[in-house]
């Protein structure tokens, strides 16, 4: 099983959410991967579309691998597993998660503007990304989410590892994915075309 696209994932993914119809979700795309699956599932099963800020901390001799992830609000999460493993030093996280967040704040200029986010309070708020590796970036998405005290947090991928379905569905009250390999080797490997997306394209998609 592999997806085309991202929008093509979005619409099988969407499928699996009409139940969320009724409730008139708010449907949050995690940029930049994130916001064209967001967007077909928005087409799927109505609603309202926005973005919820978040940026993946990689190892840095391999970007890929999330050792964690920062959100807006301040929100942290950090992946004790991979830390171990890969032995990064606590200088080099500090290093990178300042590179994040200046990051972070120049995609809520571009991608916002003068526009205020979408009010999460008493909604029901689905997270979409275009999959899930190690999780810890909807893990942050889900935290910063709860911070604006929605009346339910689904979180929404096509495609996941079993690891990162087993940290989700401690932080979201409802995980949604189609598609849960025995091994995933990368989020990318799950779709014919995964390139990197500009911001010219998620802008255009919000609009």
């Amino acid at each position: 099983m592999v997806y085309t696209d991202r929008s093509s994932a979005g619409r099988a993914l969407g499928a699996h959410l009409e139940h969320l119809r009724a409730s008139n979700p708010l449907v949050l795309g995690l940029p930049r991967g994130g916001v064209p699956v967001a967007a077909a599932v928005c087409e799927v099963i109505g609603g309202d579309l926005d973005v919820l800020l978040v940026r993946k901390l990689g190892v840095p001799w391999q970007p890929e691998l999330a050792m964690g992830a920062v959100g807006e609000d301040g929100v942290r999460v950090l992946n004790p597993d991979v830390l171990t493993h890969t032995g990064v030093s606590l200088q080099e996280i500090a290093t990178i998660e300042a590179r994040e967040r200046a990051e972070l704040e120049r995609r809520k200029r571009v991608l916002r503007g003068d526009i205020p986010p979408i009010p999460l309070e008493g909604r029901t708020v689905v997270i979409v990304d275009d999959g899930m590796a190690t999780g810890a970036t909807v893990v942050v998405a889900c935290r910063v989410a709860r911070l604006h005290r929605p009346a339910r947090v689904v979180a929404a991928v096509p495609v996941a590892s079993t690891e990162a379905m087993r940290r989700v569905e401690t932080e979201a009250d409802e995980v949604v994915c189609p598609w849960v390999p025995r091994s995933l080797g990368g989020v990318g490997g799950a779709y014919h075309d995964f390139h990197q997306l500009r911001d010219a394209e998620v802008t255009a998609l919000l609009c």
